[in-house]
Parts: C-alpha cells; sequence; structure tokens
C-alpha cells in the first residue's frame, strides 16, 4: 500500500478541490510512492505526533491542520518539515475539504452533541456550515453542560437562560458565524475561538454563542478517520493520537 493510495481514497471522500482557497491540504511531505508501514492519525503534526510516528514504526502521518500552511522561507533543524524529512515521514493533511465533506469534522461534532435534522447551510462568505436540531429545547446554561460532558471541555458561552433548539455548528475558528444564526433561524451557535468582541455582539443580537475549544471541536473526527481507513486498507496499521498539546488548570 502506498502513500498515494492513500491519499487517493481521502480525496476520494473529501476531494481536495472543495478546500477553501486560502487552505493547502494534500501530500505535504513524503514521496507518494513510498509503501505505507504504518500511519498516526492526528489533529496536528506536533513533536509528540513525530514521536509516536517514529516509535510505532509509522512513515506516515494523517492531519487535520497542514504541516505546511503558508510559503517557507526556510527549513531549519527542529522545524517540523525538517524533522519529517530528515525521519523520511509523508504527512498528509485534509483541512477545510475534511470541516465541510459527508461524515467530516462539522458533521461528526453535531453527531456527538446529539443534534438532529442535520444539514449543511452556506454562509454568507460561500463556506458550508452545519445547522441541527436538539431533541428538545433547552436553556443556554444546560445545553453549556451537555457540551461539556459530550466533548470534555470547557465551554464559554452567554446568555445562560436563553432558550435554544436550533444551532448552527462550525468546528474551529467560526466565531464570524454569530452574525448567520437568525438568517437561518437558529437560536445559538457552537463553535470556537471566539473573540471577546463577538461575545459583545451576541449580547446585542440576542443570539448565544458557546465556544468549545479548538481541540474539542476538531479532535472528533480523528476516531472516525481511522475507522474508515482501517475499513478500507486492513492492512495497513493506524494509530489515533487523540492527546490536547494544551493543558488547563
Amino acid at each position: 500500500m502506498k502513500i498515494k493510495d492513500i491519499f487517493d481514497f481521502l480525496n476520494s471522500k473529501f476531494p481536495v478541490e472543495t478546500a477553501c482557497d486560502f487552505d493547502n491540504p494534500g501530500i505535504l511531505t513524503g514521496d507518494p510512492e513510498t509503501e505505507v508501514s504504518g500511519a498516526v492519525i492526528a489533529l496536528d503534526c506536533t513533536p509528540d505526533v513525530i514521536r509516536t510516528a517514529l516509535e510505532n514504526g509509522c512513515n506516515l502521518i494523517i492531519t487535520h491542520h497542514p504541516v505546511i500552511f503558508e510559503p517557507l522561507k526556510s527549513v531549519l533543524a527542529g522545524s517540523p518539515v525538517f524533522e519529517l524529512v530528515k525521519n523520511d515521514v509523508a504527512v498528509i493533511s485534509m483541512h477545510t475539504n475534511l470541516d465541510i465533506g459527508a461524515d467530516g469534522v462539522n458533521d461528526t461534532l453535531c453527531k456527538v452533541l446529539k443534534l438532529s435534522n442535520i444539514q449543511k447551510v452556506a454562509a454568507s462568505d460561500g463556506f458550508m456550515i452545519n445547522k441541527g436540531t436538539l431533541s428538545t429545547g433547552t436553556t443556554a446554561d444546560r445545553l453549556a453542560e451537555h457540551i461539556n460532558s459530550a466533548l470534555n471541555t470547557r465551554v464559554k458561552y452567554n446568555l445562560p437562560d436563553r432558550t435554544v433548539k436550533n444551532v448552527l455548528v462550525c468546528s474551529g475558528s467560526g466565531g464570524n458565524y454569530v452574525y448567520e444564526v437568525k438568517k437561518h433561524k437558529c437560536d445559538a451557535l457552537i463553535t470556537a475561538d471566539v473573540k471577546h468582541n463577538i461575545f459583545i455582539d451576541a449580547q446585542w443580537l440576542g443570539v448565544t454563542v458557546f465556544d468549545a475549544g479548538h481541540f474539542e471541536t476538531e479532535n472528533v473526527i480523528i476516531g472516525p478517520l481511522k475507522n474508515m481507513l482501517e475499513k478500507q486498507f486492513n492492512t495497513v496499521k493506524f494509530i489515533a493520537d487523540l492527546t490536547s498539546p494544551i493543558y488547563y488548570k
């Protein structure tokens, strides 16, 4: 099984041409013709993820966030790309194309949160986000508890007494979609990386916003992605790295 075979499969499910213009998905390091000895699946290509790959004899890392996002002006010792090339480890990254794809990040996040009537809607910038419905209307305070439990996170939110039934969902950094909530006849937005001014604007709009953490809203895809790849390539060893590099006190 070659690296290009795994990329071709992922590309058939989550085509790179559907990614945002600013994005950089695809095979980012390595030789596509190399035989795969094993693969680590993780949100990011961190030092620990590279170490996990090397310790387990894996020459492929599959990430959500691209290990090369902007043009590189140098590749120095200790940098991710240097370490990957030095150790002959390839990286496939599936980013915004994985976010919006069927059974991708946003769909999986909705399933983990137990939303129903899930549908994709176009935001004003053209990006596809999800709309879902809670089984019963509840307060924002109770929904925050549910999000905490489902994602093992610490959610930040506003308007705790507001009733929530229909929600927009955007994994990762989606705070700007607060202005889309009422357009799509929703009561709240579940996302991450919400800036302070967005919470203030949400107060004026009468919209509840839940910031559930960038890692936590996206890491939900790693397990299902591993299962998908294992079914397709049953002779390849896949390892899911679910460890966050961020700690809380």
